[in-house]
């Protein structure tokens, strides 16, 4: 796997907001989504709010590749399962809580419960 370049990681980590374009199976983009996008180490990490309900996380199941924009970062990338991770799970729950505290328990709760967690992707640039 490639490893992400130092500074698009912190410039990516330190963003708010990351813009996802998931892939259609025809190979074309679909519409960017708005998402939350967290770092842990030197990886990092998206979740679906809405668990497997989520469109855009219903896209990657059938395909795997996409595009981000993050702290005027783009790239492509591959979203690779980490959800069975449960040590990683807690680290990027707290990343999480740190991270977004400020709009407090009502978006962060949904962020960390179990249907979010069994979301969690880990953004792979692409080679």
């Amino acid at each position: 796997m490639t490893d992400w370049p130092k500074n698009d990681l912190e410039r990516i980590g330190a963003a708010d907001e990351l813009q996802l374009t998931s892939i259609k199976q025809d190979g074309t983009p679909r519409k960017p989504v708005t998402i939350w996008v967290v770092r842990v180490g030197d990886d990092l990490y998206i979740r679906s709010y809405r668990g497997n309900a989520g469109a855009w996380y219903r896209h990657i199941q059938l395909r795997s590749e996409g595009h981000i924009s993050a702290g005027g970062v783009t790239k492509d990338v591959t979203f690779v399962d980490t959800s069975a991770d449960e040590a990683l799970n807690n680290k990027i729950d707290a990343a999480f809580q740190a991270k977004y505290q400020k709009y407090g328990a009502t978006y962060i709760d949904p962020m960390i419960a179990p249907q979010a967690r069994a979301t969690t992707r880990k953004l792979v640039p692409a080679a």
